[in-house]
């Protein structure tokens, strides 16, 4: 039998009956100090969430958390759900449509990166302005809810320009260097080959990760504005002599998210007063 929106929201309503965030927070592998920024939180498990099921990858908490960051009402999705664990896209879908069903309008997307150009190093910060989709399949496929959004999605501003403006705005303000770039989005978990980086490279992809683009184009069709912002762990394979690795992927996760810190509660409270 399977799960309605309607029940799952139920449930999460229960735990916060008058909670309405205006912005979502989707938080990627060695990221979750940004969670901690926030006050007031309000801790719901994914495994209490019909419809949700808990990550299995080191670094994703699994925890929807309610509260303010810099007094502006978020939803903070405190760990994400890949294909490659095994998780459906139906699961995918419910996972970021909660967020709209919440009352947010903006989704701020991260996530942890390779990078495919040598002078953007780990530790770095990449805005996201496009994206290649290398995953097996799209969230869409199947019959369509328009209720939910239309049949065929544009993606042409995927990643808004505007709200990129305000982002890169308040970086100069704090002084952070951001560079901008094309996420590559592949299933993984294997990472990958030097001759696929190569490929790559010649597609015009700046970054590489394993997720992000299925949450992008789910919240695209359900009318969230996007801001992707992803952190770089690494060089790609190929591109450095040091040995990719998980574990280095959370530790240079968390030099990144030193500076998502300070970027993304800046951000929060620049684009929530003007919504």
């Amino acid at each position: 039998m399977s799960i309605t929106m309607q029940q799952t929201m139920a449930v999460i309503r229960k735990f916060a009956p008058n909670f309405t965030p205006k912005i979502g927070i989707i938080l990627g592998s060695g990221l979750s100090m940004v969670a901690e920024e926030l006050t007031h939180p309000i801790t719901i498990p994914y495994q209490a969430i019909p419809g949700i099921h808990a990550s299995s990858v080191v670094g994703h908490a699994s925890l929807l958390l309610l509260g303010y960051l810099q007094d502006i009402p978020v939803v903070c999705l405190k760990g994400r759900l890949h294909l490659y664990e095994g998780a459906s896209y139906e699961s995918l879908c419910t996972l970021i449509r909660i967020v709209r069903q919440l009352g947010a309008s903006e989704l701020i997307v991260t996530g942890a990166v390779g990078s495919l150009k040598p002078e953007v190093g780990h530790g770095e910060v990449v805005l996201l302005n496009d994206h290649i989709n290398f995953q097996p399949g799209n969230p869409l496929v199947g019959i369509n809810d328009e209720s939910i959004g239309p049949r065929f999605l544009s993606l042409e501003n995927a990643y808004d320009e505007e709200l990129r403006g305000i982002f890169l705005r308040v970086a100069t303000q704090l002084n952070i260097p951001v560079h901008q770039g094309v996420y590559i989005s592949l299933l993984g978990p294997s990472f990958e080959t030097p001759a696929e980086i190569r490929a790559y490279r010649m597609l015009g992809a700046d970054v590489v990760g394993m997720a992000v683009v299925p949450d992008v184009i789910i919240a695209r069709h359900c009318g969230l504005r996007v801001t992707g912002v992803c952190a770089v762990t690494n060089l790609a394979v190929g591109l450095s002599p040091e040995r990719v690795t998980h574990e280095a992927t959370l530790h240079y996760g968390e030099i990144a998210a030193r500076k998502l810190v300070k970027l993304i509660p800046a951000f929060v409270k620049e684009v929530g007063l003007a919504i």
